[in-house]
């Protein structure tokens, strides 16, 4: 049977029919254990009873009108947002690589209004930004490169966790306007810096009067056991770019900015026809009010530590396994030898994960997952890795 979808993505051969909390079922009636929620997108589980109401309340008085009309619920929700961030403003969007394609567009408007004619960013190698064109270009990954050539210009690519190389381009360049960068690196594997990482870059952001950019998709909204992956370190970032679990599935994302970058973007300079809308705002509204009722930024290090702690019990003897990393449900297992096979053995016994960098299955389970289900997660980890043949 022909198939009319672009060949954008290697699917495997599993129709998922029905989601209950932490629980997927296919077609044929198989239940499996979602340790990935969507890539950090349902962190409130499958067929949460909270969303699909306002989700079917909503639906049934108003969607879409569009951004040149006021929309109470979007106001609420930057006000919300703003308030747990720290953040002054917010510009709604529809997913995590739209934010931080308008983060980019702040930094260059912040160097052109200042007088620079060709403003710099500074962002990481083994990031992750989005495959829109300037999110693309921003993440460090020529895999992702190939074939999109000329990308942006104006990026200058630095090693993450390695503040020297920063300081030794701001000796070198007087047009740098910002630094993007996620606090911990998914798509690349689960990369957590030390802990003064963020403290001192934000420090020569403050020295040089940059903004510090900090791409909380997949991190944020409590993922880490804080709200925002930043507040480990108590900084304020410059501006914040969200999405995923803000919609538990329904699209949405959020560039939020503070102080100087708050009042960069106006009316003319940046837009979206769906960004906002009175559904996608509704649900985000109750996405936080559901995180914050059941305190999941709490269980996100409970249930963290404890899956840590069970894996490095089970696998720490594995001459196969080179490193644990979990920073609360943010969780990479490092192999030494490539594993992408282990997704489809996961599936036979019952699991969803992801396996990124060739060697690193990486799990991002539900916020609301329980000690009975992140043992059934150690389990049938403990399982698989511990069949993989290594010399």
């Amino acid at each position: 049977m022909k198939n009319y979808l672009m060949n954008t993505y290697n699917r495997k051969n599993i129709s998922f029919v029905k989601g209950e909390g932490s629980y997927l079922w296919d077609q044929n009636g198989k239940k499996y254990l979602d340790a990935l929620c969507g890539l950090a997108v349902t962190s409130l589980g499958h067929s949460n009873a909270k969303i699909s109401e306002v989700i079917s309340s909503q639906s049934n008085t108003l969607i879409h009108t569009s951004n040149a009309f006021v929309i109470d619920q979007q106001e609420e929700l930057a006000k919300k947002l703003c308030q747990l961030s720290g953040m002054s403003s917010a510009f709604f969007c529809n997913s995590g690589a739209e934010a931080v394609e308008a983060s980019i567009k702040i930094a260059r408007k912040y160097g052109n209004d200042n007088n620079i004619d060709n403003p710099k960013i500074i962002v990481m190698e083994n990031s992750f930004h989005g495959r829109t064109m300037a999110a693309l270009s921003a993440t460090g990954s020529g895999k992702a490169h190939k074939g999109f050539y000329p990308l942006l210009d104006g990026l200058l690519r630095v090693p993450f966790d390695n503040v020297e190389q920063i300081k030794l381009l701001a000796e070198k360049h007087s047009d740098i306007v910002a630094i993007l960068l996620e606090p911990i690196q998914g798509e690349g594997g689960i990369i957590i810096p030390n802990n003064d990482y963020l403290n001192q870059l934000r420090k020569i952001c403050d020295d040089n009067k940059w903004l510090l950019m900090i791409d909380e998709v997949q991190s944020g909204f409590c993922r880490t056991g804080k709200w925002f992956a930043y507040q480990h370190n108590e900084v304020i970032p410059d501006v914040v770019t969200v999405a995923k679990a803000l919609g538990n599935g329904v699209p949405i994302g959020a560039c939020l900015a503070a102080s100087k970058a708050s009042k960069i973007l106006i009316p003319g300079s940046h837009g979206s026809t769906f960004g906002g809308n009175f559904l996608s705002a509704s649900v985000g509204l109750k996405v936080i009010e559901v995180m914050r009722d059941m305190n999941l930024c709490l269980n996100a290090r409970t249930c963290g530590d404890y899956i840590k702690s069970e894996l490095i019990n089970g696998l720490q003897g594995l001459p196969v396994v080179k490193e644990i990393r979990c920073k609360g449900l943010m969780i990479g297992i490092e192999l030494k030898v490539k594993c992408i096979d282990l997704v489809e053995k996961a599936l036979d016994n019952g699991l969803v994960i992801n396996v990124t960098k060739e060697k690193i299955i990486r799990m991002l389970p539900p916020l609301i997952i329980t000690r009975e289900e992140s043992d059934e997660i150690v389990k049938i980890i403990k399982k698989i890795v511990g069949e993989v043949e290594y010399e």
